[in-house]
């Protein structure tokens, strides 16, 4: 596999990774490009889940993703084995195999900024542009030339040499100025979401009503038992994706080690993974709406609210809680994996 080429732009994103999208947008484009992108890791804390951030890291190419743990929008795009991809700037790249990324280019490159900062305890000299942040490792013998000042441009050493690019953050661009911006340690916590188009759908409430409806408080569409997938359509659009009912009624029986056979009903499932929600039909009869699912994904914690349409007056709720009447809140989408729903 050849170096990865993305386009580097400051305070709005990495090639098709931009700042504010949703991860569930993240995992649709990796998925359709096996090739490029064939070794990803989703890491995240398992007891604390909004402690930090969502990280899904590409080791092959040297970079990662962060995403808000609440909202599940991308924050942060950190480069950290810059030798490993290609960014493209304007018309020229630095990074790579091939192009030395170090101080003096990126400066011509990008053309004069404020002084860089030197963190003291890990050696580091950052420099800053507007939505985007450059560090460099400063070795042993020249780091008395950094200390108690900042750097004069361009950074050269005694000897002539520069320093060599080891990390890269794009952030959104209203941070920072005057040389502060998003750099190692700590101040990486200073990258903010971007704030959501208007008229985004995202992070929407919902009205629902047992057994009856559901009802979307910004967009207005509401989905009521019975409805045909024409009618969900009409009020969704295209659904991310669709997938078999997958149902094996004698797995119970299987020898422990056997391999598992999986028969598909005619029951199929709507997703729409950016709405929160998956839209269960009846496809052996009346090919209509019998179960929504919302979902409500904090990483590790799993919660799931499951509605039934039934003919009895005494409405039940499969979820951890117990609801009633018309119940309100906000969704988050769950990362989606394959044949999730096959036990339903």
């Amino acid at each position: 596999m050849g170096t990865l080429t993305l386009d580097l732009r400051p305070g709005a994103g990495l090639g098709p990774f931009l700042l504010g999208m949703p991860v569930c947008d993240a995992f649709a484009y990796i998925d359709q490009h096996p090739d490029t992108f064939d070794a990803v890791q989703v890491k995240y804390h398992d007891e604390e889940p909004l402690l930090c951030d969502l990280v899904v890291s590409f080791p092959n190419h040297g970079f990662h993703l962060r995403f808000e743990p609440r909202s599940q929008r991308l924050r942060l795009i950190e480069v950290f084995e810059v030798q490993l991809l290609q960014m493209r700037y304007a018309t020229s790249s630095i990074g790579g195999a091939n192009i030395a990324a170090t101080f003096v280019a990126v400066y011509a490159l990008f053309g004069p900024t404020f002084p860089g900062t030197y963190d003291m305890e890990r050696c580091i000299y950052t420099l800053f542009y507007p939505g985007l942040s450059f560090a460099f490792p400063i070795p042993p013998q020249h780091a008395v030339s950094c200390q108690g000042r900042e750097a004069e441009l361009p950074l050269e050493f005694p000897d002539g040499t520069t320093p060599v690019m080891s990390r890269v953050c794009v952030y959104d661009s209203s941070i920072g100025g005057c040389g502060v911006g998003v750099g190692v340690g700590s101040s990486l916590k200073k990258a903010v979401l971007p704030p959501l188009p208007a008229g985004s759908l995202y992070l929407e409430e919902i009205h629902v009503k047992l057994g009856i409806e559901l009802s979307f408080a910004t967009g207005g569409q509401t989905l009521t038992f019975g409805l045909s997938p024409q009618d969900v359509w009409t009020e969704l659009g295209r659904p991310c994706g669709i997938q078999k009912k997958q149902v094996d009624p004698m797995v119970i029986h299987s020898a422990s080690g056997s391999k598992q056979r999986t028969t598909i009903c005619g029951d199929y499932f709507y997703n729409y993974f950016t709405r929160g929600i998956d839209i269960l039909f009846d496809g052996q009869v009346l090919n209509n709406i019998t179960i929504i699912v919302v979902y409500l994904k904090l990483n590790s914690l799993h919660v799931m609210f499951l509605f039934h349409c039934s003919d009895k007056q005494d409405q039940k709720v499969c979820s951890p809680y117990k609801l009633s009447g018309t119940y309100r809140f906000q969704f988050l989408y769950q990362m989606q994996l394959h044949n999730r729903l096959s036990t339903f």
